[in-house]
């Protein structure tokens, strides 16, 4: 009887010690080494990153990895034109406008920004409002891309000529910046 008392008396000792939310909560182990996920996404670069999941035709990975740009970086203008990239790739057309609009308004020098707002215009029927928005994109670039160019060029065929969209579809290419330049990616053919 007195070995039994002796180890309720050591149980009970041991529970006061006992922090008292631990009872309910399960125990962690968390090594200061290892980073947490937030730690080991904070190294990565969101918009290289996702630049890299655009080129590679990971368009959902790529929205990921720039909403984790926007986390590292704000709703800067670069953030902002490759969330409606992005956006303008998955075929949501709407929140791809809404955001490459906020783009120029943060930016209203950014080439890609206007290039890629006249892609999306274009492929809401928009066409008045897209040959502006290359025409920007032009102006701004110098007449420095052929792509612009070309973008600008079907624009305005496009807008002159109602019937143009129905004999011809075109596919426009996105543009994008990062580190201060710009690049223009290429879509495929389709047929």
């Amino acid at each position: 009887m007195r070995s039994w008392w002796g180890k309720f008396g050591a149980l009970l000792i041991l529970t006061a010690c006992q922090n008292p939310t631990s009872a309910t909560q399960p125990a962690t182990l968390i090594s200061r080494s290892t980073p947490t996920p937030i730690q080991a996404q904070s190294s990565v670069d969101g918009l290289a990153l996702g630049h890299r999941l655009m080129a590679a035709g990971k368009y959902v990975q790529a929205l990921d990895a720039y909403t984790l740009a926007s986390g590292q970086y704000g709703l800067t203008a670069d953030v902002l034109s490759a969330l409606g990239s992005a956006n303008l790739k998955l075929g949501r057309l709407k929140e791809a406008r809404l955001l490459l609009e906020h783009a120029v308004e943060k930016d209203p020098k950014f080439v890609a920004a206007w290039n890629n707002l006249g892609v999306v215009l274009m492929e809401m029927g928009h066409d008045g409002e897209a040959r502006r928005a290359f025409r920007n994109a032009y102006a701004l670039d110098n007449g420095n891309s052929d792509q612009i160019r070309k973008n600008l060029t079907l624009a305005i065929a496009k807008s002159e000529k109602p019937a143009y969209a129905a004999t011809k579809q075109n596919r426009f290419e996105l543009v994008r910046r990062g580190n201060g330049r710009y690049l223009l990616l290429s879509t495929p053919a389709t047929n």
